[in-house]
């Protein structure tokens, strides 16, 4: 799958642009500024329905616009074109596959199928488990074909827990036994995706980083208790403080090196190597599993790495043999080969070159 053509309209400090993609390296080149990474949120939203930088859509909306528009063109292998769409205002967004109204964001995800590196991706090491468990869900909603309506399921009973845990006259306990039978599936489906995953990690993280960096998903709860057992064992603790405090929602994905957490030893640089094979060893599975070829985003790849450790990202990527938009400050970039496309930003406009 790959993204041909995408079409954007005031988002940050874009004002208009088009950009006929090629399927295999496109470069967007300007200075510091200009809007390179704009264009490539802009990408990231027709597959995510949100940016990879901020949760807010409404936040990247050009100052002085009430809103933003991005749509596209995604073409399969054998050449079947479909259409999409996304548009977000300060109070709602919007998308739209085919000219239909999409029920679920996860839909463009599934029609689109993209992933990211970015100056920032060392959060995924650095920061809390839920940024983890967004990362591991994106596999898991490609792989197993029946978590997502699972995962719907649980949090609607999530929700009307909780939510009876906030009134004296609620009994929470009516949601124990949904919530446990939803949540052991959940985990399990993890847990077995984070298997199928493991492989791909271990020579990944090693080829990149040069360490042995242990993965692990831990499910939300004690390992020596079902579910139904750990929500009446938190009873107390949940009512106390009028949250459901175990469950795969309360779940992460855990990295340690020589028996320490990675995010305590481990420097800027390699927090971002590691990250990034997380999200190499991520679309190596996707594409032995599912026969899907993710569209990559490397937003100024080179950022914080030295060249030695830039030379082990690029022969990562290459090996992914995907779709690849590139930024950088320079149009002579050739980290990636020769780009198909050039496109250069400024002027809050975008010229192919």
């Amino acid at each position: 799958m790959s993204l041909i053509e995408v079409t954007l309209a005031n988002v940050r400090c874009i004002e208009q642009a088009e950009l006929a993609l090629a399927q295999g390296l496109s470069l967007i080149w300007g200075e510091n500024g200009s809007g390179k990474t704009s264009v490539l949120e802009a990408i990231f939203m027709l597959g995510r329905g949100r940016s990879f930088r901020i949760r807010n859509n409404a936040r990247l909306i050009r100052y002085g616009k009430d809103q933003l528009r991005v749509s596209g063109q995604v073409v399969t292998a054998d050449g079947v074109t479909t259409s999409l769409k996304f548009e977000a205002t300060a109070g709602a967004t919007g998308a739209h596959i085919g000219g239909r109204t999409v029920e679920s964001l996860a839909e463009l995800s599934q029609t689109f199928p993209i992933q990211v590196i970015d100056p920032g991706v060392h959060r995924l090491v650095e920061e809390g488990g839920h940024r983890r468990r967004r990362w591991l869900d994106w596999s898991v909603f490609h792989v197993e074909p029946l978590f997502l309506d699972e995962w719907r399921r649980y949090v609607q009973a999530l929700k009307q827990r909780n939510a009876a845990l906030k009134t004296e006259s609620g009994d929470a306990s009516i949601w124990d036994s949904e919530l446990a039978r939803l949540g052991e599936s959940i985990a399990e489906t993890r847990r077995r995706v984070v298997e199928q995953l493991k492989p791909y990690w271990h020579a990944t993280v090693l080829a990149l980083s040069g360490l042995d960096v242990e993965l692990h998903y831990l499910r939300g709860w004690n390992q020596d208790l079902t579910l139904q057992e750990a929500l009446a064992a938190s009873r107390n603790r949940d009512q106390a403080h009028q949250l459901t405090h175990v469950g795969p929602h309360r779940g992460d994905v855990v990295l340690r090196l020589h028996g320490r957490p990675a995010r305590d030893v481990l420097s800027r640089g390699q927090q971002k190597l590691v990250a990034a094979a997380m999200n190499v060893a991520q679309l190596q599975l996707l594409k032995a599993a599912t026969e899907l070829t993710p569209t990559l985003l490397l937003d100024d790849p080179a950022a914080e790495l030295d060249s030695e450790r830039l030379e082990r990202l690029i022969d990562q990527v290459r090996q992914l043999q995907c779709q690849l938009v590139v930024t950088s400050l320079h149009a002579q970039s050739r980290l990636f080969g020769s780009p198909e496309r050039t496109f250069r930003v400024g002027q809050g406009r975008v010229q192919p070159v």
